[in-house]
This record gives C-alpha cells, sequence and structure tokens, in this order.
C-alpha cells in the first residue's frame, strides 16, 4: 500500500475522558489494478489513530471510493492495518 498524500488533524477531547491524544486521519492510497479494492476514482481511509503512550492504535477506519466519498465495504488485513498504524505513528512524533 503506498501513500499518495494525507491529512492530519488533533481531535480535542472537552471532556478530558480519553486517555491519550486522538487523531483523524485521511489517508489517499494507491491501489494496484488487480487488487479487490482498486477503484477507477481512487480510494482513502479515514482513520482515528490513538497515540497512548503505552500501546499506540488505531481506533476505528472506513475506507471510501475516492471523488464519490462512497464507502467500501472492505476491511484491511492485518499486515495493511499494522502498515498504516506505523505509518500514523511515524507522522505524530
Amino acid at each position: 500500500m503506498n501513500v499518495i498524500r494525507h491529512t492530519l488533524d488533533k481531535l480535542q477531547d472537552p471532556t478530558n475522558i480519553l486517555e491519550g491524544d486522538r487523531y483523524e486521519f485521511i489517508i489517499h492510497i494507491e491501489v494496484e489494478e488487480d487488487d479487490e479494492l482498486y477503484m477507477e476514482n481512487g480510494v482513502y481511509i479515514k482513520l482515528i489513530y490513538a497515540a497512548l503512550p503505552q500501546e499506540p492504535r488505531i481506533v476505528q477506519y472506513h475506507l471510501y471510493e475516492d471523488t464519490t466519498n462512497n464507502p467500501l465495504d472492505f476491511e484491511l488485513e492485518d499486515d495493511e492495518v499494522d502498515e498504516l498504524k506505523e505509518f500514523c505513528r511515524s507522522q505524530v512524533q
């Protein structure tokens, strides 16, 4: 999975209930044509990343078709989620 571009916004927790910082990422990815996730208009991932001291993690993610913003009913493989988690970690440091 190749990241084409991304945006990153730190989310505010006005209640101070959540531990650690939360970030919303929108990550546009390049997908090979032979991959079932391939869309002619492109694909992006919208996710929430929790930067927790003991175990940073992806709280949730959703896939969308670029241009139309239609949600896609796909799940990423574990290694792809790990790759995204590492990407997010590197961006918030």
